[in-house]
C-alpha cells in the first residue's frame, strides 16, 4: 500500500482541460497570446476609444522602466520575442501594458486570418478559436474580484455566423462544465469589440451572477485586423474562468483560487 496520496490538480486547471474538450468537439482550435501587450492590441485594434475609463492608470497595468532599462530597450529579448511574433512594437515604453482581457488573442487571431487568407476574389475566411489565459486588472478586490484571474475567450467568423450560433455553442458549454439544469440568462449590454452586445448571467447561490460578455464582432475590429466587415461577420466572448468554479463547487470567494491552500485541491 502506497505511502503517498495522490494529488490532485487545481481547480481551475480541471475547468480549462474540460472547456477546451468542449470547444473543441464545437470544432474551436485552441489560440494563445502574449499577457504582456502593446495597447494595439489590448485596446485600439479591438476599437477601445483613446477615453475609455478602462484605458485609465486606475484600471491597467501599464509597464514602466528605469533610464537605464529604456536605452537598452531596443536590444531586450522581450521587445526582440514581440518583434519575432510579427507584432509591431514602438520604443514607447508606455504602449505595454499587462493584458486586461484575453480578447488580445481575437485581435491577434483575426490579424492571422486576414494574412493568411489567399487574394482571389470572392473567398470568404472561416475560423473558431478559443483561449484561455491569465490576464489583470487594476482593480479593488472581493469576494468576486480578483487583480488575477483566467480568462476564456473565443471568437467564430464565417460568412453568415451570427448571434444565435454564439448563443447555441455558450448553452452547450455551460451545460457540460455546470450541468445540464444551470440557469443561464443573456441580457443586452455594450462593449466596444461587438455591437449587438451581450452579458451572460448564471444563478449562483439565488442571485445572477455576470460570467462573461460577447456580441458580434464590431466592422472596426474586423477593419482593423485587415478583413473586410461587407463579406464577413462573426461573433466573440470573453469571461472569467473563475467565477464558472465558483459556481460549480460552490467556491464563496474567488480569492481563494490565488492563496496558494492545498486543500482547495480537492476535486
Amino acid at each position: 500500500m502506497s505511502l503517498y496520496r495522490k494529488g490532485f490538480l487545481h481547480p481551475l486547471t480541471i475547468l480549462q482541460n474540460e472547456a477546451y474538450e468542449v470547444f473543441g468537439k464545437l470544432g474551436f482550435e485552441i489560440a494563445q497570446g502574449p499577457e504582456l501587450e502593446t495597447t494595439w492590441y489590448n485596446f485600439d485594434a479591438l476599437n477601445v476609444p483613446k477615453d475609455h475609463p478602462a484605458r485609465d492608470m486606475q484600471d491597467t497595468f501599464y509597464i514602466k522602466k528605469t533610464s537605464s532599462e529604456v536605452s537598452y530597450e531596443k536590444s531586450s529579448d522581450l521587445l526582440s520575442g514581440l518583434r519575432s511574433a510579427g507584432q509591431t512594437v514602438s520604443s514607447d515604453t508606455s504602449d505595454y501594458v499587462l493584458r486586461t482581457h484575453a480578447t488580445n488573442v481575437t485581435a491577434h487571431t483575426l490579424e492571422r486570418v486576414a494574412k493568411d487568407l489567399p487574394a482571389q476574389a470572392g473567398n470568404i475566411p472561416t475560423i473558431a478559436s478559443i483561449s484561455i489565459g491569465k490576464v489583470f486588472r487594476n482593480e479593488a478586490t472581493d469576494i468576486t474580484h480578483e487583480m488575477q484571474f483566467f480568462q476564456i475567450d473565443g471568437c467564430m467568423i464565417g460568412e453568415n455566423v451570427n448571434l444565435a450560433n454564439m448563443k447555441a455553442v455558450l448553452i452547450e458549454f455551460y451545460k457540460k462544465v455546470l450541468g445540464e439544469d444551470v440557469e443561464i440568462e443573456f441580457r443586452p449590454s455594450f462593449f466596444p469589440f461587438t455591437e449587438p452586445s451581450v452579458e451572460v448571467h448564471a444563478k449562483f447561490n439565488g442571485k445572477w451572477l455576470e460570467m462573461m460578455g460577447g456580441g458580434m464582432i464590431h466592422p472596426n475590429v474586423l477593419r482593423n485586423a485587415g478583413l473586410d466587415p461587407e463579406k464577413v461577420q462573426g461573433f466573440a466572448f470573453g469571461g472569467g474562468l473563475d467565477r464558472i468554479a465558483m459556481i460549480r463547487w460552490n467556491i464563496p470567494d474567488v480569492r481563494l483560487f490565488y492563496q496558494g491552500d492545498l486543500r482547495l485541491n480537492q476535486f
